[in-house]
């Protein structure tokens, strides 16, 4: 059995090969490119994400918004934030989550135009 890696067309292009590897990311760096893109894969995450990015909200009002349960929606939302696409921070016994940085509301309204086309 031949090994599945390798070609066997007539015609490699090796420079063109060659010019592409060079830019091409570390592989580390496109799976964690890959483990990010995970994320938006879930229209749950995907409600919270655009909910979110019009302002801050706790898990209740989460639960409310989007009629789930707080355990769900904190399940949710440790993904995101393990996935630093949400910050949170307390006050008294409430926490409340917003959108980390301004790029994952640039990545959510990149792709919602996308599939608006």
């Amino acid at each position: 059995m031949k090994n599945a890696s390798i070609c066997d067309c007539e015609v490699i292009h090796q420079e063109v090969v060659s010019r592409i590897q060079a830019q091409m990311p570390p592989k580390a760096d496109l799976a964690r490119l890959g483990a990010l893109y995970k994320m938006f894969a879930d229209s749950t995450r995907i409600n919270m994400l655009f909910a979110l990015g019009y302002g801050e909200m706790c898990v209740c009002d989460l639960a409310v918004l989007l009629g789930m349960t707080k355990s769900a929606i904190s399940h949710q939302l440790k993904s995101l934030r393990l996935a630093n696409l949400v910050h949170s921070r307390r006050e008294g016994q409430v926490i409340y989550y917003t959108l980390a940085d301004e790029h994952v509301r640039e990545i959510l309204n990149m792709g919602f135009e996308h599939v608006s086309e």
